[in-house]
């Protein structure tokens, strides 16, 4: 598109209309520098405030996140993250496979209906027995095709068992519970410190 000029009579209507018109933002007045200060330079308001935002980096102060997600912690790191409620060089041995289970419970094969009475069960009979350290194995669980967004928890017995041993009435007879040492099933098992009985 070419630029039209404008005609006189358009001049001359123009500089009417912006004689008559305020400014809506008024410039900042600058102070005009006396003889005796010409050496000193006055800082330009609008210099200094661009300056400033140049300094700025988005994000600078911001606190560091710990964790991008907030997915929750596979059964094993919430089985370890559990204090230490027993004899703590009794634990390490334990921990080591250095302690040898005085009894043992398998579950694999079992559903969950069949295996939590089983599991009560055997743990009361043990505590019942005197018997400290126990062996429950569950299994580390079936991989299974995941073709869902929904990722798929694997080895239910697994994720369940800390939950039982958790609740009444094991609770009153459980004191420590960890996964087992790789010679007595590693994740696929766990060891039970029982209290002693009174």
């Amino acid at each position: 598109m070419k630029k039209r000029k404008l005609s006189k009579e358009d001049q001359d209507l123009w500089r009417k209309v912006s004689e008559t018109t305020e400014r809506m933002h008024a410039a900042p007045l600058r102070p005009e520098p006396s003889p005796q200060n010409k050496t000193l330079p006055i800082p330009d308001p609008v210099e200094t405030h661009h300056a400033r935002l140049r300094e700025f980096e988005l994000g600078s102060k911001a606190k560091p996140k710990g964790y991008g997600h907030n997915l929750m912690p596979s059964i094993s790191e919430r089985v370890a993250a559990q204090p230490v409620q027993m004899d703590q060089k009794a634990y390490g041995r334990m921990k080591r496979g250095k302690l040898v289970p005085q009894g043992k419970i398998d579950l694999h094969g079992m559903t969950l209906d069949q295996a939590h009475p089983a599991l009560v069960g055997f743990i009361m009979r043990s505590y019942g027995e005197g018997k400290r350290l126990v062996l429950v194995v569950t299994g580390k669980g079936k991989l299974k095709q995941d073709d869902g967004p929904i990722p798929v928890r694997r080895g239910v017995l697994k994720h369940q068992v800390p939950s039982w041993l958790a609740m009444a009435p094991l609770r009153q007879v459980v004191m420590q519970v960890t996964e087992a040492h790789l010679k007595h099933g590693g994740s696929g098992a766990y060891y039970v410190y029982l209290r002693r009985v009174r």
